[in-house]
């Protein structure tokens, strides 16, 4: 059994104590395949250092995140452009509209995210999208940019039963992780009526720990709370889960 997380923010400081012990444990519970997410150029080596340290589990994407979109994005932008001029990534991301935290840097925020969906179609990846507090926007943007080569993953995914379909429309897998296990969560009243082949699994560890380690930190081998969650949810064993996600995560990202 292999399991992938999809999104996990390994070299987060929070990690700085324990990352390699923390890794280490994830591997030994089968959590084997770790993609990281970008946020901005000031993590950039981080990642390629983790990369080097752990090169068969490790599997880096490149982009800008939304809420470090701010006066030098374009800047950061030309980072990322360079960056995957240079090398391999295996996905866009993560990127999207955040409105949660500020709301006056939407418009910035909607060229960084149509800047980099043309990268991805440049560079045939899929992309990584982070909404938060903004479907209606994000849709907005794949609707005018949608094609058969743009695909990938709604990371967190916590939307409706209706925008889940709508993401699904997108080409895109959505990605499920510590929100599930939440009393208040939602999504687990309608996930049932969604086929696994659509979903991924994910962490963003070191955010968003699910039950019932909710509000402490999140590490990559608490994927196994979601990974139960999902048994439990689908009645299926945690096997064929981690089977379905980890091979849904091969067609996304190409391995």
């Amino acid at each position: 059994m292999i399991i992938t997380d999809t999104h996990t923010h390994l070299y987060s400081e929070e990690f700085n104590d324990d990352r390699d012990a923390m890794i280490k444990r994830a591997i030994a519970q089968n959590v084997s395949r770790f993609f990281i997410p970008a946020i901005d150029s000031t993590y950039t080596e981080s990642m390629l250092q983790l990369e080097k340290e752990f090169p068969d589990h490790i599997f880096l994407m490149m982009g800008l995140h939304p809420t470090h979109v701010k006066d030098n994005y374009k800047e950061e932008l030309k980072h990322v452009e360079e960056m995957l001029a240079k090398r391999k990534f295996y996905a866009v991301g993560e990127i999207g509209i955040d409105l949660y935290w500020d709301k006056s840097t939407l418009g910035i925020q909607q060229e960084a995210f149509r800047h980099q969906i043309k990268l991805a179609k440049k560079y045939k990846l899929p992309i990584v999208i982070h909404s938060r507090d903004s479907f209606n926007e994000i849709f907005e943007v794949l609707e005018t940019e949608k094609s058969d080569d743009l695909f990938g993953i709604f990371h967190c995914f916590t939307g409706t039963l209706e925008q889940a379909h709508q993401a699904i429309g997108y080409n895109m897998k959505l990605g499920i992780g510590g929100v599930v296990t939440f009393k208040n969560g939602k999504i687990d009243q309608f996930l049932n009526q969604i086929d696994l082949n659509h979903l991924v699994l994910e962490t963003d560890s070191p955010y968003l720990a699910p039950a019932p380690y909710r509000g402490k930190r999140n590490e990559s081998v608490y994927i196994l709370k979601v990974l139960e969650k999902l048994s439990a949810i689908y009645g299926v064993s945690l096997e064929e889960i981690a089977n379905i996600t980890t091979k849904n995560s091969k067609d996304v990202f190409g391995i």
